[in-house]
C-alpha cells in the first residue's frame, strides 16, 4: 500500500479519526467490569506507546480494552475482589511474555503446535457465549432502547460507508443514548456536577498470586489473536512487520501493555483490528498518527466530564448492543473451525472441543489448595492438555 505523506495538522486529524474508531469498545469493556472508562482511555494510551516504543515505532497497530477477558475479570471479581482481580492481568501480560520467547527461540510454528484451531476456536465461543446471559439482564432493563441500540449497530454493520461502518458499536451507543435521553432516561446532574479537569478513579490493584494463576490460562485465545492481527496488518501494508521489528516484538509489547494496565487498575489491551480496517481504508499507515490517537486518549481520560457522561449511558443500551456483540465472538469461534476445516467426525476433534465446550459453560472449577482455575481458563488448560497428550492419528 502507498502510504500518504501528511502534514501535522492531517496527521493530528488522522489521529483523533482513529481513536474515534476504537472509542466505542475501548470504554465498553470499563462499563462492563465496573470501572472509570476513563481509566481505559489511560491504559489504551500508555499500552499504545509502549507498544510503539518496544517495536521500535514501526508497526501501525492500536492497543484497546480486550472484550476477551469480561467474564474472567467478572468470575475472578466474584473470587477475589475488583482490586484482585485486576492485578491478575499481570499473569496475561507474563504469557505473552513466554510466548514471545517462544517466538524468539522456537518460530511462531511452535505457537500454532501448541495452541491449533480445535483448541482456539472452541475457546472464543465461550467467550462470548458465558457473557450471554449478561447482555440478556442488561437488555431487558428497557428493551425498547435495547432494540434501538442493536438496530442501529446491526444497521451501519450491515450498510454503513467508509469510516462508518467501522464504528457500528460507537454508532449503536449515540443512537442509543439519543433515544435515552428522549425517553427521559438520562441524569445529567453528575456530568454537571463533574469538573473539566480530573483524574480516573483509579481501582488499586491489590496483590493476589491467586488471580494471576486463574487470568494465565485465559490469554491463549488473545495469543493467537495477536498473531491474526499481526499478519493482517501486513497484508494491508504490504510490509513484513513479522520479521521486522519481528513477532516477538509485537508480543512483547502487547503483553508489556497489559502488565502496565494492571499497575493502572485498567483492563487488559490487545491490538485492534478495528483501527487496521481504518487505515486500510484511510490509506493512512504512519505509525506515528497511531502514537497520535493514543496521545488523544490520554488527554481524554482526564476530562471529568467525558467521564461522568460515559457513566449515564443507560445500561440497557448497553446491553442491546451486547446482545449482538457476544454472539458475533461465538461466531469469530465457530468460523475458526470452520476455516481451518476441521473434521468433527474425527473423534479426537469431537472429544477436544465437547470437554471445552462444556467445562467453560457448565462453570467448572478446580481448587488446589488456595488456588482456583474455573469457568474459560479452566476450558483452555484442559483443551490445550487435551491436544498435547492424544495423538493425533487418533479417528
Amino acid at each position: 500500500m502507498k502510504e500518504k505523506e501528511l502534514s501535522p495538522i492531517h496527521k493530528t486529524i488522522a489521529g483523533v479519526q482513529f481513536l474515534f474508531v476504537a472509542f466505542g469498545s475501548t470504554v465498553l469493556v470499563p462499563l462492563l467490569i465496573g470501572i472509570d472508562p476513563s481509566v481505559a482511555l489511560l491504559t489504551s494510551g500508555v499500552g499504545t506507546l509502549i507498544f510503539h516504543a518496544i517495536t521500535k515505532g514501526k508497526v501501525p497497530i492500536f492497543l484497546g480494552s480486550s472484550f476477551a477477558f469480561i467474564a474472567p475479570i467478572i468470575k475472578a471479581a466474584e473470587l477475589y475482589g475488583l482490586p484482585g482481580a485486576l492485578f491478575g492481568i499481570i499473569g496475561v501480560g507474563l504469557v505473552y511474555g513466554i510466548m514471545s520467547l517462544l517466538i524468539r527461540l522456537r518460530g511462531v510454528g511452535f505457537i500454532a503446535r501448541l495452541f491449533p484451531p480445535i483448541v482456539v476456536g472452541p475457546v472464543i465461543m465461550l467467550i462470548g457465549l458465558s457473557l450471554a446471559g449478561t447482555g440478556v439482564d442488561m437488555a431487558k432493563s428497557n428493551w425498547l432502547l435495547a432494540i434501538i441500540a442493536l438496530l442501529t449497530t446491526v444497521i451501519v454493520s450491515l450498510f454503513g460507508k467508509g469510516i462508518l461502518r467501522l464504528i457500528p458499536i460507537f454508532s449503536g451507543i449515540i443512537i442509543g443514548y439519543i433515544a435515552s435521553i428522549f425517553f427521559g432516561e438520562v441524569d445529567f446532574q453528575p456530568v454537571l456536577d463533574a469538573e473539566w479537569f480530573a483524574l480516573p478513579a483509579f481501582v488499586r490493584p491489590e496483590v493476589c498470586w491467586d488471580a494471576i494463576i486463574f487470568m494465565i490460562p485465559v490469554a491463549i485465545a488473545p495469543v493467537i489473536e495477536h498473531i491474526g492481527d499481526v499478519y493482517a496488518i501486513n497484508e494491508v501494508t504490504g510490509k513484513d512487520f513479522v520479521q521486522d521489528p519481528g513477532l516477538h516484538r509485537t508480543m512483547l509489547g502487547d503483553g508489556l501493555a497489559c502488565i502496565a494496565s494492571s499497575i493502572f487498575g485498567g483492563p487488559p489491551v490487545t491490538t485492534y483490528s478495528e483501527v487496521t480496517g481504518a487505515i486500510s481504508l484511510t490509506k493512512i499507515a504512519d505509525p506515528s498518527v497511531i502514537r497520535i490517537a493514543a496521545l488523544f486518549g490520554i488527554l481524554f481520560s482526564v476530562l471529568g466530564k467525558v467521564s461522568a457522561l460515559l457513566k449515564t449511558i443507560p445500561e440497557a443500551v448497553l446491553g442491546g448492543i451486547m446482545l449482538l456483540l457476544f454472539g458475533t465472538i461465538a461466531s469469530v469461534g465457530v468460523n475458526t473451525l470452520v476455516k481451518n476445516k476441521i473434521d468433527f467426525s474425527n473423534t479426537r476433534n469431537l472429544v477436544i472441543a465437547s470437554l471445552i465446550l462444556t467445562i467453560g459453560i457448565g462453570g467448572a472449577t478446580l481448587t488446589i489448595g488456595n488456588i482456583t482455575i474455573g469457568g474459560i481458563g479452566l476450558a483452555a488448560l484442559v483443551g490445550v492438555i487435551l491436544n498435547l497428550i492424544i495423538p493425533n492419528n487418533v479417528k
